[in-house]
């Protein structure tokens, strides 16, 4: 809200809409739901993602489900085309919760754990599937002494300071073995589909902070609300040139003039005012100035 010509009301509506919608909003739908321009719908939702990621958040701890997926991304301004869109490699990572006691450490009976759910989770753009992409964002998001439950790739055993708990898919169906986090990569490529028509992978980071900061308060999303403006009040104001990654025009070097600007007015043209202040109030002629012949009034010697 840094500097904004927009009401506050409209900044609430467009939190409030954003942060308590089971599906979220668009920027198209935010657009017809307050009467705004698209062009302002859409600096308004890319301002309010970058909001709501709690700087100061816990670490993933107790029992976590780790893996890597690959989502489509939509490419143009056309129409999303399966067959011709590329794909974006994420990685992410669920808390496995006790039904009964909700808490990170459900009970377990041989391989299999009983009786869980979802709890919190993270997603990250990462760059490939290598052990230093993956053990980064473990680090950056899983607290030391996790227990990890992976599909056994190559990169996960190199972390040291987890608990590791491999499960080989081989020919089993991926959502057999690791039910949750598969069930997360699902609910977020439908919602990428389904709200957005495809996901964009410049911007691909904020809509994950918002599918994120959605799912973990699926069930108070009464409070979502209140919780969006608190963490926007903790995060510096984002410019629509931050947004955009480039260098605002009118921050640039300030252009140098080889002939000072002249205005047109009622007793013909005159130099600008901005100039002659620079230059002390006086204008410079070519030729040096005469003296006047006090003899006869308004003549010259």
């Amino acid at each position: 809200m840094h500097r904004s010509k927009l009401p506050l009301t409209v900044w609430f509506w467009a939190a409030h809409l954003m942060a308590t919608h089971s599906n979220g909003m668009s920027a198209r739908q935010l657009e017809d739901q307050l009467g705004l321009t698209y062009k302002t719908a859409w600096l308004l939702t890319q301002k309010l993602r970058r909001s709501m990621v709690n700087p100061d958040r816990e670490s993933l701890e107790g029992v976590v489900e780790v893996d890597q997926a690959e989502i489509p991304f939509r490419a143009g301004d056309t129409f999303f085309d399966p067959g011709k869109s590329g794909k974006m490699l994420i990685a992410g990572a669920v808390e496995v919760i006790e039904r009964d006691t909700n808490k990170p450490k459900p009970r377990r009976k041989g391989a299999k754990y009983l009786d869980t759910r979802s709890g919190r989770i993270r997603l990250a753009v990462i760059a490939d599937n290598s052990a230093p992409s993956i053990e980064a964002f473990v680090r950056a998001n899983v607290k030391p002494g996790t227990t990890l439950i992976t599909d056994g790739h190559a990169s996960y055993p190199g972390l040291t300071g987890y608990r590791h708990d491999p499960r080989t898919v081989g020919k089993m169906a991926g959502h057999l073995v690791l039910p949750w986090i598969h069930r997360l990569f699902a609910l977020l490529k439908r919602w990428g589909l389904g709200t957005y028509h495809g996901l964009r992978r410049k911007h691909l980071d904020t809509y994950l902070n918002e599918f994120v900061f959605r799912y973990n308060r699926r069930f108070y999303r009464h409070v979502s609300f209140e919780t969006a403006l608190g963490l926007a009040a903790h995060h510096q104001p984002a410019s629509y040139w931050d947004i955009i990654g480039r260098v605002n025009p009118r921050k640039s070097a300030p252009t140098i003039r080889r002939t000072p600007r002249r205005r047109k007015t009622a007793a013909g043209m005159r130099q600008d005012s901005s100039n002659r202040a620079k230059d002390g109030g006086q204008n410079h002629a070519s030729g040096p100035s005469q003296p006047l012949y006090m003899g006869e009034p308004g003549t010259t010697g």
